[in-house]
């Protein structure tokens, strides 16, 4: 805890706002997640000068034995207690909320494993932007968005979507936030702003000889790579979405002679430096969409199915199962509503779905794999040409004529566990298996098991799968009574087993959530103990007296995470 002396002390040199009274500090002790951490202290820098002062005492602090600990905060929409903390909360959204520049500028293309999405512009803005707001700005200026947009894209900030390497439905086609940076600033434990952004070798070799913080990160982080350039390259995950430990593969690009750190800082959670601007690369989104939509009834279908129509270049593949489609049925009144129409006429458009059960029962996944172009009746060809191909897979199908059609079913995936949510009294969301990825072709066999896996769970826990089937990423999120003493038990047990197995299938145990309090403990289950050692190294190059955010990618444990779960519902 911190005591009055030092709050005053800080005073002494902070402008911005500082709350210690017992309803913030309970505001900022959760976020989306399970979790409760009642912080000390919570603070609002209005600059660069706060910062750079606060993370000087931080650190002169921790050298004289207080350890003073400080970790950046945004919305709150994270679900792995990524920005929870004993220590200090710094919040962005106060004052670090302004979009700079907005330009539209052909800037060739993603790169990557984008090679072929054209750049059209780019936009400068501070971490405490909300992403509803960033998104209108950018549309405005030549209808171009950044489309790594998490499903809390309403509520989130594009700061957070840059610590946690946030990822939606569109990252199957235009990938996740990492693609999108192309430069960001960050205050480091020198308390200076530093920025940093992809270096050709000649200009990474001049940082380097640099006789400064930001000459030592670049001289560390290189003989560290170079060290360790077989056991990193071995551990790289097979899958195509991971958020999970720090991403150290893509630092160095020897194909186009590029040292870019920023692949490292995004996704690390505030654990490496406090980030004060970032611009991000933009696109422009095809203007008509048509989904091929298949009730899938067998799941030993699903891998030749999911292969077959990702052949077919969908722009998103989403999915949802037989437990979604029943919550969808039963509060189809609630759906009528958010869609701003009838029950009767929301009953006429699941006339399709309501004939598909009728003639092969309730299928095991509905799968929605969404065709664009800029030409309707294009993008209308590209659904209908899928379907076509699918005839010997003998799976009931239909394309979507309208946008009302199409907008049904992504309310279904978007909504369905909300209402559960809101329609069950006395639980509460516990996500904690929130976000495993596989390998597409292994989901006939993995999710067999995994539904094995949670049956013995049927009375302790409510839960519905929805994900990105096109990855591989699946996403179950409990409803449970944690006031029930069993609850922290349950959660302990389906932790283990089912990243247990998902680790014998070569995955990920987060695509998009990142580790925070839940997952950080199962980071060395995921890479091992010397990739663990070296994500330990990373950790103390950066921030050597452990000051931003300490127990999340390092340090965390599985005790700690249990005991800090929300005791009422």
């Amino acid at each position: 805890m911190i005591n009055k002396s030092t709050i005053e002390r800080i005073k002494t040199f902070f402008k911005g706002e500082i709350k210690d009274d017992e309803k913030t500090l309970e505001v900022f002790s959760q976020d989306a997640s399970l979790f409760r951490v009642k912080p000390s202290l919570v603070v609002s820098p209005k600059d660069y000068s706060d910062l750079k002062n606060l993370v000087l005492f931080a650190s002169e602090e921790t050298k004289s034995g207080n350890h003073l600990t400080l970790t950046a905060r945004a919305a709150g929409t994270d679900m792995s207690g990524g920005p929870l903390t004993e220590g200090v909360v710094v919040s962005f959204t106060e004052h670090f909320n302004k979009i700079k520049e907005i330009k539209e500028k052909n800037e060739g293309y993603l790169g990557g494993r984008f090679p072929n999405v054209p750049v059209t512009g780019y936009a400068t803005a501070e971490p405490g932007v909300y992403y509803r707001d960033f998104d209108k700005a950018t549309l405005v200026r030549g209808g171009q968005i950044l489309p790594s947009y998490p499903a809390s894209r309403e509520l989130c900030t594009v700061g957070g979507m840059v610590a946690n390497n946030s990822g939606g439905e569109k990252t199957l086609t235009y990938g996740k936030t990492e693609q999108y940076i192309r430069r960001l600033k960050m205050v480091c434990a020198d308390g200076n702003e530093y920025e940093f952004k992809p270096l050709s070798f000649e200009e990474a070799m001049e940082k380097r000889k640099l006789q400064t913080f930001e000459g030592d990160i670049y001289r560390k982080m290189d003989e560290l790579l170079k060290s360790n350039i077989e056991i990193i390259k071995n551990s790289k995950p097979t899958v195509s979405k991971n958020s999970c430990g720090y991403y150290l593969w893509n630092i160095v690009d020897k194909e186009n002679n590029i040292v870019d750190l920023t692949k490292m800082i995004v996704g690390s959670q505030g654990t490496l430096g406090l980030i004060t601007e970032i611009e991000f690369a933009l696109v422009k989104p095809k203007k008509y969409s048509h989904l091929l939509v298949v009730f899938l009834k067998d799941l030993n279908q699903l891998g030749g199915t999911s292969v077959h129509i990702l052949e077919h270049k969908p722009e998103s593949f989403e999915s949802y199962d037989d437990q979604t489609l029943k919550v969808a049925f039963r509060f189809l009144p609630q759906l009528a509503k958010q869609m701003g129409g009838s029950l009767l006429t929301l009953g006429l458009e699941f006339v399709p779905e309501m004939l598909a059960v009728l003639e092969g029962g309730l299928p095991k996944l509905v799968l929605m794999a969404e065709f664009t172009s800029d030409s309707d009746a294009e993008a209308f060809e590209m659904a209908k040409k899928a379907e076509t191909s699918l005839k010997s897979f003998h799976e009931k199908t239909r394309v979507t004529k309208t946008i009302r059609d199409e907008n049904k079913y992504w309310v279904i995936r978007r909504e369905s566990f909300n209402m559960l949510r809101k329609h069950i009294h006395g639980v509460r969301t516990a996500p904690f298996i929130d976000d495993f990825v596989v390998l597409p072709k292994t989901l006939p066999e993995f999710l067999p098991r995994l539904y094995k896996i949670l049956k013995p769970y049927k009375n302790d826990l409510t839960y519905t799968i929805a994900g990105h089937v096109g990855d591989g990423n699946f996403h179950i999120i409990p409803l449970m009574n944690l006031a029930n003493q069993r609850s922290k038990k349950v959660i302990e047990e389906l932790l283990v087993k089912v990243y247990t197995l998902v680790h014998e299938f070569n995955g990920s145990i987060t695509g998009e959530h990142n580790d925070g309090i839940i997952r950080t403990p199962f980071i060395k289950m995921q890479y091992g103990e010397e990739v663990y050692k070296i994500f330990d190294q990373v950790k103390k190059i950066w921030d050597p007296e452990n000051i931003f955010n300490p127990g999340k990618k390092v340090g965390g444990t599985l005790e700690y995470a249990l005991n800090h779960i929300v005791k009422s519902s």
